[in-house]
């Protein structure tokens, strides 16, 4: 399944922490599996902000049908419970296909970070290196002046 940037999830990830061999897969089970209808288009190109749009707008519709009918015809309420628990599966699981996208965007922030302070640290390192050949220099010139003064008295 793509992300609306292109990018397709990694459906599986090994690690060796140890010598010791782990697999993880990294699935999201379909609707299918779940026995749950899917509310939004299927496919690899899904787009993720239009449909969850959609299905907040939808939800917001239904709860405010359950008021009414809560009030009218309180005998009916249980089938907007469910078309609402619906909702919130399929809102539930776009959210939850995002996750690997939203892991691998978190660690291109933090590895931008960590760059970022290397980047400055190697800058400050340069500037104290700067100040201190500055310092010797006039260490030594200083030096040099009080040895002519010494070697003319």
């Amino acid at each position: 399944m793509a992300t609306s940037s292109g990018v397709a999830p990694s459906k599986s990830l090994r690690y060796c922490p140890k010598k010791l061999k782990y697999k993880t897969d990294d699935i999201l089970p379909s609707f299918e599996d779940q026995g749950v209808r899917q509310l939004y288009p299927k496919g690899p190109n899904i787009d993720f902000k239009k449909e969850l749009r959609s299905l907040n707008r939808e939800l917001q519709l239904h709860i405010l049908e359950m008021a009414d009918i809560l009030v009218e015809r309180p005998s009916q309420y249980t089938r907007r419970v469910e078309d609402i628990s619906l909702i919130f599966k399929n809102l539930h699981h776009l959210l939850n296909s995002l996750r690997p996208h939203q892991a691998r965007a978190m660690l291109i922030h933090i590895l931008e970070l960590q760059i970022q302070c290397r980047k400055q640290a190697v800058e400050d390192i340069k500037r104290r290196r700067e100040e201190a050949q500055r310092l010797l220099k006039e260490s030594i010139g200083m030096l040099e002046d009080t040895d002519t003064t010494f070697v003319l008295k």
